[in-house]
């Protein structure tokens, strides 16, 4: 089907849906029951997730739910180690550099693809040069190979990758290797859905349905070079809010379920068949501010309020948020006030902390003399105007709609924004439209954003530089914060040669030290790991890092992996359950999400979302 096609076809399928009676629609939340009705005697996790997957494309997916789950069907160069967090062997088995750290030589290890064909170096060297060569391949993890020079495979056991520099965060490369003989025949990669099942592939498991916006449901792999998972199949399950995972989750449907927010977490206090995971967060929580969002060729776009262009406006707003009073009273008390930038304190190697001078807390009365002493004069109404008195501090806050974190946030600096003159309303948008104006057409003033950092900080860093904002039709992209910075350009370009640990180490901290001072984004706070699962259901999981990590949402498939679960007790016949059923349910979310997937389809995804 061509990519007109699908639109149209998904169009239809949308309207015909939305049609359906009210009551019918309304059944969403009962979907997952109806999916999750697994076949007897098989070993069999449900995982729920709010989260749909952008696409089943490694190529093009963008958010935490898709890259997770190509983690679990894909091999990488390396692995985190599930203890230490370093890079551990993969696919590739060891590895050594030249004496001038330009050239890379890996071993390819002797591991099979899920149809039986061998991994071989040649297929890592068609994955890079596809990324490397194809404008459309670029799109999910495109930085990760720009510094390379070339990618050859002398043999089908050795790989060889020429860097331009030396690059320090190679061992951290992000990519899937994908089977050659299965992609070489693809044509467009923009427009190739990853849609043969079962998929090909040569990690732990191996997808063999999905349906768009409702579910994923993946198989043991038999052939997997650590050897097969001890539970036979993994069902990722589409909610369609928190609320309604939470439910399935207490009744039994889902088995699992992650990145909670407060609330849901607490509401899962007292249940004797729930086990509450409450670890350190990987995620930073902040805001993007509009300072004057332009595209890759410096063209201005969008309609940022001119005063978020100066800096010290910004950092009047930073002054004015109270970050311990939002962990307390948005957070439940679950998460730790931002006194840094986007790399959360659980990677305490790269954390860096502001002190002395740098430090922001809250003070009112500091962010009024900021912005007194910068020409801003309060009106009657006690709102300030433009140095030049042609426009009023009045700003949009963009926040995604059915987000109540996000509404009592929004609560919170609307009050203090007002203290210090800047009237602040409050802007509810769809995943998708809030997606294409915070990170294409720079619609807004400033906006709700968030990450989930990898232990190398590498590719959060690398979202705000100038090289991530979008071409003026939209392509490309991947900014934060349309982030344009020499200073913090030629940190980056530092950090990434820099082989001397501690020297990049210092690298990483300026760059967030940067951000923090100059403020196009302000992190609020860094959000505990929130998560729950069925110890009737569950035997076994290993976190990420072992030590109280993460479950769902980790770095690496350790958790998943290592997934052990009770046989279902003996009941009727399934009945062919598995398919069936799942078939039946999909129509209704569907309904709800087919038509802005699409719309979605080459867009940036919300940060909120990213990996």
């Amino acid at each position: 089907m061509t990519r007109v096609g699908a639109r149209l076809a998904a169009l239809g399928l949308t309207l015909l849906l939305v049609a359906l009676p009210a009551a019918q629609a309304q059944a969403g939340q009962q979907v997952p029951q109806a999916v999750q009705e697994p076949q007897q005697g098989k070993k069999i996790v449900r995982l729920g997730v709010t989260q749909a997957v952008d696409s089943m494309n490694p190529f093009l997916a963008v958010r935490l739910v898709s890259s997770s789950i190509h983690r679990w069907m894909y091999g990488y160069l390396t692995v985190p180690d599930s203890k230490t967090l370093q890079p551990s062997p993969d696919l590739a088995e060891s590895w050594e550099t030249s004496d001038d750290n330009l050239t890379w030589t890996f071993k390819i290890r002797d591991a099979k693809w899920s149809d039986g064909k061998p991994v071989t170096a040649q297929d890592a060297v068609w994955t890079f040069n596809t990324i490397m060569t194809v404008d459309a391949a670029k799109q999910a993890n495109g930085p990760a190979v720009e510094n390379f020079e070339s990618v050859t495979a002398p043999d089908d056991r050795t790989l060889v990758i020429k860097t331009k520099k030396p690059q320090a965060s190679m061992l951290e490369n992000p990519i899937p290797i994908m089977p050659k003989h299965v992609w070489e025949g693809v044509g467009d990669i923009g427009a190739f859905e990853n849609d043969r099942y079962p998929v090909v592939s040569s990690g732990p498991y191996v997808v063999v349905e999905h349906k768009k916006d409702a579910y994923v449901k993946l198989k043991a792999n038999p052939t997997y070079w650590r050897g097969a998972p001890k539970i036979d199949e993994l069902h990722v399950l589409f909610y369609q809010n928190p609320e309604a995972a939470n439910a399935g989750l207490k009744k039994g449907d889902i088995d699992l379920i992650g990145r909670l927010n407060a609330p849901q977490f607490e509401a899962l206090a007292g249940d004797p068949n729930i086990v509450q995971w409450n670890t350190p967060g990987r995620r930073s929580a902040y805001l993007q501010l509009n300072h004057g969002a332009q595209t890759i060729d410096n063209k201005p776009v969008g309609d940022g309020h001119p005063a978020l262009k100066d800096p010290k406006v910004r950092q009047a707003i930073h002054y004015a948020i109270d970050k311990q009073a939002l962990v307390e009273q948005v957070q439940n008390g679950l998460a730790v006030p931002a006194d840094g930038s986007i790399v959360p304190p659980m990677y305490q190697e790269f954390f860096w902390k502001a002190e002395g001078d740098d430090l922001v807390t809250h003070d009112a009365a500091k962010a009024n003399q900021i912005l007194d002493d910068a020409g801003y004069k309060k009106g009657a109404d006690g709102i300030r105007t433009m140095p030049d008195g042609e426009r009023k501090l009045e700003m949009r806050f963009s926040i995604h709609t059915d987000t109540p974190v996000e509404d009592k946030l929004a609560q919170f600096l609307t009050g203090w924004f007002k203290d210090i003159g800047i009237a602040l309303s409050t802007k509810k948008l769809d995943s998708n439209k809030f997606t294409e104006e915070t990170g294409f057409t720079g619609l807004f003033d400033i906006a709700i954003s968030g990450w989930s950092v990898n232990p190398d900080p590498e590719e959060v860093l690398a979202t705000h530089l100038c090289s991530r904002r979008p071409t003026a039709s939209g392509e490309g992209g991947g900014t934060e914060s349309f982030y344009c910075d020499p200073e913090y350009e030629k940190l980056y370009q530092q950090q990434l040669s820099e082989l001397d640990r501690a020297k990049r180490v210092d690298l990483i901290k300026q760059m967030q030290r940067r951000l923090y001072t100059d403020a196009p984004v302000i992190a609020l706070y860094y959000p505990n790991n929130l998560e729950g699962y069925r110890k009737d259901r569950i035997a076994a999981i290993t976190p990420i890092p072992e030590d109280k990590g993460i479950l769902y949402g980790g770095s690496g498939y350790w958790p998943v992996y290592s997934l052990q679960a009770a046989a279902l007790p003996a009941g009727p016949a399934d009945g062919g359950s598995g398919t069936g059923l799942i078939v039946g349910a999909v129509v209704i979310v569907v309904a709800l999400g087919a038509g802005g997937f699409l719309l979605a389809r080459r867009r940036r995804s919300v940060a909120d979302e990213r990996e």
